[in-house]
């Protein structure tokens, strides 16, 4: 049974949701805060997800805190994961803590164009159909987003470059943060790294979406197939 492992960092709060999704999955799971985590964690890991939140409050950019504290406690464990063949999964201020640590590409998370915490249902497109994360999901499907620090830029001209690419895993039908190219979610040159800003965690069941009547799929949300894929691809 694959085993995922999820780094909780002071402000993350979106854990125990993103556990019950793994674990619905089909995954072995163990929640450990970043101030005991171990680079045997990681090793003894097929998938290590890091969560939505606000980790150490962003007081600092988004994300930056939690990369030292990353560095500080496991030092390169995640890149050596990765490198070995092992998945990485960043949530929300995950992808904020991904792109930190160099994992995915160069980018940053900054205030929403708005500039105010919004809480809304994102409709995305999947780009990277060839990803291992997306592989059990439609062309297109919404999940619930909640952040005031989602906007995604890069250096001029990088987003383009991520688009040709292949590294744009997911885009926004409604671009409301304002993100360069409608990025909302990133992928490494391998597949096996993605950050995405939305929740898939907290669509797990039908009966989370806001439509009563919503016609996907009759046991599931579409959350659930984001997990199911990278725990069908580790198997």
């Amino acid at each position: 049974m694959p085993h995922a492992l999820l780094l909780k960092y002071p402000g993350t709060n979106c854990d125990v949701e993103t556990e019950r999704a793994l674990r619905a999955a089909g995954f072995s799971t163990q929640i450990q805060p970043i101030a005991t985590a171990t680079p045997e964690h990681v090793a003894k890991s097929q998938l290590v997800v890091l969560g939505g939140g606000f980790s150490y409050g962003d007081y600092v950019t988004s994300g930056r805190l939690a990369q030292l504290e990353t560095e500080r406690f496991l030092g390169d464990a995640l890149q050596r994961h990765h490198a070995g063949g092992g998945m990485l999964l960043g949530i929300c201020n995950g992808f904020q803590i991904l792109t930190k640590l160099g994992i995915l590409p160069d980018s940053s998370l900054i205030d929403n164009k708005k500039e105010r915490f919004e809480c809304v249902w994102a409709k995305l497109v999947k780009v990277a159909r060839n990803s291992p994360f997306l592989q059990g999901l439609p062309d297109e499907f919404e999940l619930p987003s909640a952040h005031a620090e989602g906007r995604l830029v890069t250096r001029p001209g990088d987003a383009e470059k991520y688009l040709a690419s292949g590294n744009v895993a997911l885009q926004y039908v409604d671009n409301r943060d304002g993100c360069e190219c409608s990025i909302a979610g990133l992928q490494d040159s391998t597949g096996r790294a993605m950050g995405l800003m939305p929740h898939p965690e907290r669509f797990l069941l039908p009966r989370h979406h806001y439509d009563k009547d919503w016609a996907g799929n009759e046991d599931w949300g579409w959350g659930y197939f984001l997990f199911k894929s990278a725990f069908d691809a580790l198997k």
